[in-house]
């Protein structure tokens, strides 16, 4: 598993608010059996919710969907199935939201 890699959302009760789980945690970690994820909802959904610096907003094929950084779990590696796309040119706003919700800067 990638970090960054994004996974539609395995479970049918959120799946319709968070389509996707955002993979966060270090490839460095990839003998865990959890990996630590930020959902991702539609723009649409959530509007002016989001706080911009911690919520990113991110594209995946034409469409907008907001990182819920204050949202972030930890899941089973093996509920989230093969990987939809990769959004690693985020990085550097990932990291800030991440940033962000632990140090506040």
């Amino acid at each position: 598993m990638a970090q960054f890699a994004v996974y539609a959302n395995p479970n049918r009760s959120t799946r319709a608010t968070y389509p996707y789980l955002l993979d966060i945690q270090s490839d460095l970690l990839d003998d865990l059996r959890t990996t630590v994820v930020i959902p991702l909802s539609p723009l649409r959904l959530a509007g002016k919710a989001g706080i911009s610096r911690l919520c990113p907003v991110l594209d995946i094929d034409g469409e907008s969907y907001v990182a819920l950084t204050q949202q972030l779990a930890g899941v089973d590696r093996k509920t989230l199935g093969k990987a939809v796309c990769d959004l690693g040119r985020y990085r550097s706003d990932i990291i800030a939201a991440l940033d962000f919700i632990v140090s506040g800067i």
